[in-house]
């Protein structure tokens, strides 16, 4: 397209004016605005719809010209008078309907940075979201709007929104070839106002886009950009961010996962989803009593559509608005902090929706995405695939993690499907990808982008954490980039998840044929930095919920896993769980509708609600646990491999420190059990998932363990155990003065907030009857019947046997050690028990 230029003859040409009213004058900001014409000072606008126009002075508001009308409807131009010098002018402007005085966009000029365009164009700008998008100023005493956005291919671009009845030809912008940004200050645009992006494609074309930089959008369909407001935010966490910057592999880190819009639900229907604001209110203290350490949400960049929980986002610098505003998700950020828990999120830049309004084909050529389909869409999810070598895609990137980092006080991002940026042939057939330039398979613009993500992130906020879902063996994922790794500081644990499920899933007579599938991660584990997640992924399109995954009856499914639990809490890693999984979600996770919290009415649900929240107290209280996930050393098995009996014993730590988890996933009883122990003296148990107040059956040791000076498991002292059938027993030297699990503390602060919320109406069953607190501390029973060891050569039952064997103690040695000791179920809560609805 070729630009017009004003002639001499006339203030503005029959071709300028023909081509403005068209939408294709290219070079506005040279022919409209104040201009030096011929050594008079001139004015020309063009203003749709007006039927005058006046020159005012920006410093007394006297007029100084009155503007002709040109040949074509809405252009005025004339010369300012005596004056040369170009002065700060205002626009009275004449409507039909009424009269307005304006600052006319096109009297300031650009106030991008070199440096800032510089920096962006090199792949190193961090801050781009400061200069493009949409952006408040104040400019010489003006206040309106800094609009930007990099289409370097576009022939025009234009602001359009509710402020200009939606008209690309009012507010054509300023394009900076070197860069191929464009950008405009137009004043007098206020908050909250909608807009997108007007591009005249170099084939012609008009495409109207959302702003890829946008702050705060508009919910679907519509899906316009909108101005966001100047925060008036103040936060309060100024003690967890100082105190954030630690070496988290040295630190417990518990995680809970969850998303946003079906964690609870409010209204008579259940169909309204809570606030920020109201979830700050709920979500923060009920985290706080199951004693976890963050939360990980699901993706809040906006996004269209609800079903993919927001993993196909259309806006990376934009909260989502479904549950309030920017300072609404600050609050609960802050909330948060200020109850110690840190806040993870969901960070999706493996791919990105091919949405007409959204980054396809953004300035009518494959701008962020690869233009070659066999590296630029995703075969699995019919998305595209940015363009990772291109360096104002690494910009873009690196200022929308800037953005939740520094502006939300995010304390790191988890990156989803990172396996699909690594490799060229992810989920491709032969022939359906392009090797690289060497032959291979390895996408080496991906891993050199997300190498210098994790370096400059890690570089310029101290105390993130950078997490990747990487689901394959990839060598020095959380190795240090100056170590030749990609920089992250975890990794999912993908095979342990499911090695372990697998595991969890089979039929517990045929487990001893699957005995290493939870020993084998062992052999791995210290190879990365990992966290042992049961994610969303796992309890999603048809694959049903941790408990349902269980086979038997439901006294099996909630030892099982209970002890599951217990074991994973044991082993090296950090630890994520997702919402439902802590009380025992019966159904599948489904982003339509609430977690089933009138479930924990009932005491099984209770029991496991409780016995993860002790594991979570027990998990920071040992700091051994969270300390060595990454020191071979400091791990040690005394039982791996007997399968016939279903035990898995290992020590973690050393000396005083050290802890010994014993798990038993039979329903067969064990007594007498020799177990290796690694120091001399009395041992105690800490905590027992078979204890009654977690719904057990009452198994254990009395709350003492003596070790004698018998070899064996490698030690030199040992001791006689019981481990409770599908149980969990965690034991710690007598002479450790960690703080003790209480149940009668425990239980009375936990289990009331952990009820059935307030915003959440019960549902009613015909045959449920809710626990009452006596039911979660039963007390010991001399009538509890012990399930008898079985005989050489026989199967396991599925049932712990009636038949009495020989009687545990129980009693305590100390009411510290009360939770862990064998306590025989009520009459209550056994009632309770058989009456769950799981029955």
């Amino acid at each position: 397209m070729t630009s017009v230029q004003s002639q001499d003859s006339s203030l503005i040409s029959e071709d300028a004016a023909r081509a403005l009213a068209r939408g294709q004058y290219v070079d506005v900001f040279s022919l409209l605005g104040m201009h030096t014409d011929n050594n008079q000072l001139v004015v020309r606008c063009f203003l749709p719809g007006a039927l005058a126009v006046e020159v005012l002075s920006a410093k007394d508001g006297k007029k100084v010209a009155s503007l002709s009308a040109e040949a074509r409807e809405g252009m005025f131009a004339g010369v300012m008078g005596r004056r040369v010098k170009p002065f700060p002018y205002l626009l009275r402007v004449a409507y039909p309907s009424h009269v307005e005085d304006v600052y006319d966009p096109y009297g300031f000029e650009s106030l991008l940075s070199d440096y800032d365009l510089y920096l962006f164009g090199e792949g190193r700008q961090l801050y781009a979201q400061d200069f493009l998008g949409a952006n408040p100023k104040e400019v010489e005493g003006v206040a309106g709007v800094l609009f930007g956005v990099w289409a370097p291919n576009a022939s025009r671009v234009s602001v359009v929104g509710d402020f200009n009845h939606w008209d690309g030809r009012v507010h054509v912008m300023r394009f900076h070839p070197a860069s191929g940004v464009w950008d405009i200050f137009i004043p007098g645009v206020h908050a909250h106002a909608h807009y997108k992006f007007e591009i005249l494609t170099a084939d012609g074309e008009l495409l109207i886009k959302s702003d890829p930089f946008a702050k705060t959008m508009e919910a679907a369909p519509n899906n316009a950009s909108r101005v966001a407001p100047q925060s008036s935010f103040v936060w309060q966490d100024e003690d967890w961010m100082q105190a954030r910057d630690k070496d988290w592999h040295r630190q417990a880190m518990s995680i809970y996962e969850l998303h946003l819009g079906s964690w609870r639900r409010k209204g008579e229907a259940g169909d309204t989803w809570l606030t920020y604001r109201e979830l700050a209110d709920e979500l923060v203290p009920y985290v706080k009593s199951l004693g976890f350490t963050h939360i990980e949400l699901m993706p809040l960049s906006e996004f269209p559509f609800d079903g993919s929980w927001g993993y196909q986002p259309v806006g990376l610098f934009a909260p989502t608005q479904r549950f309030g505003s920017s300072d609404d998700l600050k609050y609960l950020i802050d909330a948060c902090h200020r109850a110690g828990i840190g806040v993870l999120m969901d960070w999706v830049i493996a791919h990105f929706p091919a949405d007409a309004h959204g980054l396809a084909r953004f300035d009518g050529t494959c701008l962020f995405e690869h233009q070659d389909p066999r590296r630029g869409r995703h075969p699995d999810w019919d998305t595209l695939i940015f363009n990772y070598g291109r360096a104002e895609v690494q910009s873009f990137l690196l200022s929308a993690a800037t953005v939740w980092l520094r502006d939300f006080h995010i304390d790191g991002l988890r990156l989803d499907a990172v396996s699909s940026m690594l490799y060229l042939d992810y989920s491709r057939n032969e022939g359906e990808w392009l090797p690289n330039a060497d032959g291979g398979r390895e996408n080496h613009e991906a891993i050199e982008c997300l190498k210098l993500i994790n370096s400059r992130l890690y570089g310029e906020f101290p105390g993130i954490v950078m997490i990747a879902e990487e689901s394959t063996a990839w060598d020095g994922v959380c190795r240090p980039v100056s170590e030749g790794g990609l920089g992250f500081g975890f990794k999912w644990n993908m095979g342990w998840m499911n090695d372990t499920l697998a595991y969890l899933g089979k039929d517990p007579i045929h487990r001893r044929w699957h005995h290493h599938q939870l020993t084998f991660g062992i052999m791995y584990a210290h190879s990365e930095q990992f966290i042992l997640s049961l994610s969303h992924d796992e309890v999603v399109h048809g694959k049903a919920s941790l408990l349902s995954k269980i086979p038997g009856d439901d006294w099996q499914k909630f030892a099982t896993l209970r002890a599951y639990y217990g074991y994973m809490w044991g082993f090296p890693g950090k630890k994520l769980l997702f919402m439902g999984g802590e009380f025992g979600q019966r159904d599948e996770w489904n982003h339509d509708k609430s977690l089933d919290w009138h479930l924990l009415q009932y005491a099984p649900h209770q029991g496991l609600s409780l016995w993860l929240s002790d594991l979570n107290r027990l998990y920071q209280s040992h700091t051994v646990l969270g300390q060595t996930d990454h020191d071979l050393s400091r791990f040690c098995w005394l039982d791996c491999d007997n399968a016939e009996q279903g035990i898995y014993a290992f020590v973690r730590g050393e000396g005083d420190d050290a802890l010994v988890f014993a798990v038993n996933m039979t329903p067969q009883l064990q007594q007498g059990y020799r177990l290796g122990l690694p120091g001399e003296g009395d041992w105690r148990e800490l905590l027992n998932s078979d204890a009654s107040c977690y719904g057990g059956c009452n198994q254990g040791n009395g709350g003492v363990i003596v070790c004698t000076p018998e070899p064996a498991s490698g030690k030199a002292q040992s001791a006689l155990i019981t481990i409770p059938p599908l149980g969990c027993l965690v034991l710690g030297l007598s002479r450790d003065k960690s703080p003790a699990i209480s149940s009668e503390s425990s239980a009375d602060n936990a289990l009331p907030v952990k009820k059935a919320p307030a915003s959440t109406k019960a549902k009613s069953a015909t045959k449920d009857k809710p626990a009452t607190k006596s039911t979660a501390k039963a007390k010991a029973s001399s009538t509890d019947k012990t399930p008898a060891k079985p005989k050489s050569g026989t199967k396991p039952s599925t049932k712990p046997s009636t038949k009495p064997s020989t009687k545990p103690s129980t009693k305590p040695s100390t009411k510290a050690s009360a939770r862990s000791v064998a306590k025989a179920p009520s009459k209550a809560a056994a009632k309770t028990k058989a009456e769950d609805p799981g029955l």
